[in-house]
């Protein structure tokens, strides 16, 4: 049996130092530590896992982006690293919550540990407890310094100070300095409020005529309806501030008597006259009116419709009438965003026929292209394979990690010898196992008769009414991929696909 101390293990590390730096220790104190760990405890690292935050608080995981590589990494099937080391967990998060789903996940699903090398643990459950307390002290300590800055943000918000990330038309210079017009991109904000203003132009429309133009958002994304509204309603371009509209967690609006709104020392994009213009308008045209019902009506069509254009899906509307039986319509969600140019509208009383008759073609002709797809299995030995076959994968991975540690000096020679023969052993161990278990898969038969009796039966169950819209769709789903709709020719294609071995459907 191989000693745990002699197998290697490959290590990321996680370096991050906060806005309040008082207390901790800087980028390359923290990459020498740990890298002194790893080597006296027989870890490889490559530079490509050492990932380092400078300035950002670990309150919010999705706010730093080196820390979802390495959780995306970790998730990988290419398993790059077996444990992530930390100087302090504290770096790791200081959210508690988030603390636990992520170690949880990382431990449990993606085989990863996550190691304080200044706050070794004891193994078992009081181990486990320490961790939560330790988890618990740092969360106190964020949200006791949170407190403080926002009380700071608000008096600076009070006092008229620009706090927030530039809209589109303006940028920041230089830390801490006033906004400043982006002329190129303020004239766009001026034909958004003219056009919505002046023109009565709606914001779909406007969504599709800025996209038509080839006009960007701040983030260099095209314009989608939300986006205008949030430019809309954005008191910013008048020479206003606005501070604690949302709340951070969830983004939800706050009620009005909560925001602070003061004048600005930026200067404006357009007059204070046409803003409350807009706002007027706005807000006679969005006032909240019912909810919609809570349930949603399903077609068995619904999530294989796709657009000739863009390839987006085409979402599903259903018509209520009163004295007849309700109808369905399909739009691509491209379009209805402002994002595709290609009209796809199409009722079900004109895609369901099409649908069948395709499925009746292919039975008729006695032919039909398909792909071909492998049945997923449990069977024992097919996964012990599978797991064999990933082992070794990852020592392919672990011996170039081993050679980049050494060229990057991270590693001596001696280290890397080292490394290289227990990987070398642990490979021929592996593909020893691997032998006794490999068999060689049957060939399929007569693929085209199977695919053939798979379109007949789910042809059979859509032609029911035994069947609920959501059996049928799922019915349809065992063979077809996705089905493009092109409505300028009045054509579809139908991608049909067949799992090896499949279990037909009985017909009704």
């Amino acid at each position: 049996m191989k000693k745990e101390e002699d197998t290697v293990k490959t290590a990321a590390l996680y370096i991050r130092v906060s806005t309040d730096k008082q207390e901790e220790l800087s980028p390359d104190s923290q990459r020498r530590l740990l890298l002194d760990y790893a080597k006296s405890h027989n870890m490889i690292v490559s530079n490509q896992h050492i990932y380092t935050e400078n300035g950002i608080s670990g309150r919010k995981a999705d706010k730093r982006p080196k820390f979802q590589q390495m959780i995306a990494a970790a998730k990988s099937d290419e398993h790059p690293f077996d444990v992530i080391l930390l100087w302090k967990f504290s770096r790791f998060a200081r959210n508690q919550e988030e603390s636990i789903v992520y170690k949880s996940m990382l431990r449990n699903k993606c085989h990863v540990d996550v190691v304080s090398i200044s706050e070794p643990l004891i193994e078992g459950p009081f181990g486990g407890l320490i961790e939560r307390i330790i988890e618990w002290m740092d969360e106190f300590y964020s949200i006791r310094l949170s407190g403080d800055v926002t009380r700071g943000m608000t008096e600076n918000a009070l006092r008229g100070a620009y706090q927030c990330r530039p809209p589109l038309g303006y940028r920041i210079p230089h830390h801490k300095a006033t906004p400043e017009i982006i002329p190129e991109e303020a004239a766009i904000v001026q034909l958004i409020f003219d056009k919505y203003v002046n023109e009565k132009m709606s914001l779909f429309a406007l969504t599709k005529y800025l996209n038509a133009q080839g006009y960007k958002t701040s983030r260099g994304k095209p314009f989608e309806k939300r986006s205008l509204e949030y430019i809309i309603q954005n008191p910013g371009y008048a020479g206003d501030i606005r501070w604690n509209r949302t709340i951070n967690e969830t983004n939800e609006i706050r009620d009005r008597s909560e925001w602070i709104i003061r004048p600005g020392h930026h200067p404006a994009i357009i007059s204070k006259e046409l803003f409350e213009q807009a706002q007027e308008r706005f807000n006679k045209e969005y006032t909240p009116r019912n909810a919609k019902p809570s349930e949603v009506t399903k077609h068995w069509l619904s999530g294989l419709l796709k657009c000739s254009g863009c390839g987006r899906s085409l979402s599903s509307c259903v018509v209520h009438r009163k004295s007849l039986p309700d109808t369905f319509y399909f739009q691509c969600y491209g379009y209805l965003k402002g994002k595709c140019s290609t009209n796809c509208y199409v009722n079900e009383s004109v895609i369901g026929p099409a649908v069948l008759n395709a499925l009746k073609d292919a039975l008729n002709n006695g032919s039909v292209s398909y792909s071909l797809r492998q049945r997923q299995t449990d069977h024992a030995p097919d996964a012990e394979i599978k797991n064999i076959e990933k082992k070794l994968s990852r020592l392919d991975s672990k011996e170039l990690r081993a050679k980049e540690a050494y060229i990057d000096g991270i590693d001596t020679i001696e280290e890397y010898r080292a490394n290289k023969e227990r990987i070398s052993q642990e490979r021929t161990e592996l593909e020893e196992q691997l032998a006794k278990l490999t068999q060689v898969p049957e060939e399929p038969e007569d693929n085209t008769r199977k695919m053939l009796q798979s379109i007949s039966s789910i042809l059979d169950i859509l032609q029911s009414d035994s069947f609920t819209p959501q059996e049928k769709n799922a019915a349809l789903k065992s063979i077809v991929e996705k089905i493009t709709y092109d409505r300028a020719n009045s054509h579809i294609d139908v991608d049909f696909y067949l799992t090896e071995n499949p279990e037909m459907p009985a017909n009704p």
